[in-house]
């Protein structure tokens, strides 16, 4: 019943949302107004990635289609970061970056476990996954980010340029070489038996429709994610917000919708090995391949250096590392998401304050 009432939900939103995005950006509606407007849409968007890659996940699996999720649902986050891109908003873009991480680490994540928590009072998942996506995670975040910004004080700009294009270039060689070695070369090691209590219910829709309705909700959701970008410099101006809160907090929350959607629901649902893959993996699909591949596309505007500002590291390295230990003993309850959230909550009031 919560399911069919949530989904009619979604779906109202959607058949509204969509129509007034076309309509209110022809007639230059107010842009805060616009900008609500946008925003509802894309999350209600997110829900139809999150149905048609949980149909999909039912037939290729947990692993692929936790990772069809992160990709399908860091495609909003790629296509908001490119337009801001094209119009110079390069500071949304490096904060958006931090942005994701902590959401899916410490909202998503947390609101996932918490959710789920509520319903089942301890769930499991296997310990083996959680620690290979969260070390890989620390990985990235320290070789990808905070390398580069301890090489930024002692170089200049024109080499700056080539190290943070020489680290995007390697990332991304080694994302794919993760993605072999997690599907091809150790497939056997992330693939396992349903555990006791999970629930296994037949896909909603078959894989034909699947697949269509998940390239019409990502094109939608293209046209919707350009015309929000339009809106962030004049909503920021209007309400007092800054680049970097709006790219931390804002644009990451509607970008990682479709994470979040999934993790949650996932999570209710007692299936915690799909859920961590879609809140860690996709949070390691945007460090070691997004913020990368978004370097690389900076070359054709204006140039998008790997270097973040040393609370944006800490803060990211201080996600990592709580949701390492929260995972680390392969099981959970609401009390340790309950902690997640608060943590994003705190470091929300002090991003909005800088």
């Amino acid at each position: 019943m919560r399911r069919v009432f949530m989904n009619k939900a979604f779906f109202i939103l959607v058949i509204i949302g969509v129509p007034l995005s076309v309509i209110g950006s022809l007639l230059n509606w107010n842009f805060i107004m616009m900008f609500a407007i946008y925003c509802v849409t894309i999350i209600s968007l997110a829900n139809y990635i999150r149905r048609s890659t949980e149909s999909l996940a039912s037939v290729v699996g947990d692993t692929i289609g936790g990772l069809l999720n992160a990709t399908f649902g860091n495609a909003a986050e790629i296509i908001i970061s490119f337009f801001a891109l094209r119009e110079g908003l390069n500071t949304v873009v490096i904060s958006s970056i931090t942005g994701v991480i902590l959401v899916n680490l410490l909202f998503a994540g947390g609101l996932s476990i918490l959710i789920g928590g509520l319903r089942y009072k301890q769930q499991n998942f296997s310990v083996f996954k959680a620690r290979h996506n969260t070390g890989l995670l620390f990985f990235a975040i320290v070789v990808a980010f905070v390398l580069p910004y301890i090489f930024s004080s002692r170089i200049n700009e024109a080499k700056m340029q080539v190290l943070s294009t020489a680290f995007a270039i390697v990332m991304v060689v080694l994302y794919l070489l993760a993605l072999f070695f997690k599907l091809v070369t150790h497939k056997g090691v992330f693939t396992g038996e349903k555990k006791e209590g999970e629930e296994q219910e037949e896909p909603e829709w078959g894989k034909g429709k699947a697949i269509l309705i998940l390239a019409l909700a990502t094109v939608v959701l293209a046209y919707i994610s350009e015309k929000l970008v339009g809106t962030i410099e004049p909503v920021g101006d209007a309400l007092g917000w800054t680049e970097v809160f709006i790219g931390i907090i804002v644009v990451a929350v509607v970008g990682s919708a479709a994470e979040y959607v999934s993790a949650i629901y996932m999570a209710y649902r007692n299936r915690m090995d799909i859920m961590m893959e879609i809140a860690i993996g996709s949070t390691v699909q945007s460090a070691m391949f997004v913020a990368p591949i978004l370097v690389l596309l900076s070359y054709f505007f204006t140039f998008l250096p790997l270097v973040f500002t040393t609370t944006d590291l800490v803060a990211m390295i201080l996600a990592v590392l709580m949701t390492m230990s929260m995972t680390n003993d392969g099981d959970s309850n609401w009390f340790e998401g309950a902690l997640l959230i608060g943590t994003y909550i705190a470091m929300a009031f002090g991003f909005y304050l800088l």
